[in-house]
């Protein structure tokens, strides 16, 4: 019997789910099956070290049936987590995504160059934005309030932790999320060449958060 959808924590059962939701939004937001010749490329760089490193700030939409259908991942402090990337994960998963070759060229390649490069993640001008965030949902549940309740909860577990603000980075050409952000009161924050990306930020104050 399915009940009604709801957030909560992230649970190790969920990890299927959560690399099916992370490979389905991959690619400017749309799906990237298909991309990599291995399937486990980008949640293992986007989505699997949130969940091993910082679970308390994992949070996923259950559909009801205790099936994830989206999530919001965050870390209170990246510059610590970049540390922790580069000690911790790295180490186990270089063995199947080694560092690439100097003139590989493919786009595997250059996502494991990403991999490789945590400390692409800290930047001067996010310091007053010490956490950051990624928030994904399946498209057949986006458009519906839940993307909105997904970050009013980050929002109030950084919060809660005493965090005053929090940043994303997020590809230009994704046009629908930038929308999505914009309403929920980020703004774009001044990166020198941030290349095709955008930061955006905003305080955790949830205020004008809740309700879908």
């Amino acid at each position: 019997m399915q009940g009604e959808p709801f957030v909560r924590r992230y649970q190790g059962s969920d990890r299927a789910q959560l690399a099916e939701i992370c490979v389905r939004t991959a690619h400017e937001g749309g799906d990237s099956s298909g991309m990599y010749p291995d399937p486990e490329l980008m949640p293992t760089i986007f989505a699997y070290p949130y969940v091993e490193l910082e679970p308390e700030f994992a949070l996923v939409l259950d559909d009801g049936t205790g099936r994830a259908v989206g999530y919001v991942l965050g870390v209170p402090d990246t510059v610590a987590f970049v540390h922790r990337f580069r000690d911790e994960w790295l180490p186990v998963v270089s063995e199947r995504f080694p560092v690439p070759e100097p003139d590989g060229g493919t786009a595997a390649d250059m996502m494991a160059g990403l991999l490789h490069s945590p400390e692409r993640m800290v930047l001067s001008e996010l310091a007053a934005y010490p956490a950051h965030l990624h928030i994904d949902v399946l498209p057949e549940w986006q458009g519906r309030g839940y993307g909105r309740v997904l970050m009013g909860s980050l929002l109030a577990a950084l919060r809660e932790r005493g965090v005053p603000a929090v940043h994303l980075c997020m590809v230009q050409a994704n046009t629908g999320a930038r929308a999505f952000y914009d309403r929920l009161g980020f703004e774009l924050l001044d990166v020198v060449d941030p290349g095709p990306v955008w930061y955006l930020g905003r305080s955790t104050d949830t205020q004008g958060m809740s309700g879908r």
